[in-house]
């Protein structure tokens, strides 16, 4: 079974360019690779977002949940999941 699937892979193909100045990937195949090749992580709530930056020990001091979410490497997938994409 996939970690991502098509609604976590068309979410990051639609908003790569947030990340990145050039398209990294074209079709949902490339999206998955590229995916699996940075390791991006797929949680469940706001709440995992925040969790996720803690555990990696990226400073957020005082940052607010809508702020952690404008970050570039958050994709709201749309279904209450996010797709965190370190480049």
């Amino acid at each position: 079974m996939r970690e991502y699937d098509d609604a976590v892979l068309e979410c990051f193909l639609e908003n790569q360019s947030q990340l990145f100045p050039e398209p990294v990937a074209e079709t949902l195949e490339e999206a998955e690779n590229f995916l699996e090749e940075c390791m991006a992580v797929v949680v469940n709530s706001v709440d995992e977002v925040i969790e996720y930056f803690e555990d990696e020990g990226i400073d957020m001091d005082g940052a607010m949940d809508d702020e952690i979410l404008e970050a570039d490497e958050v994709f709201d997938v749309g279904d209450g999941r996010y797709l965190i994409v370190e480049s």
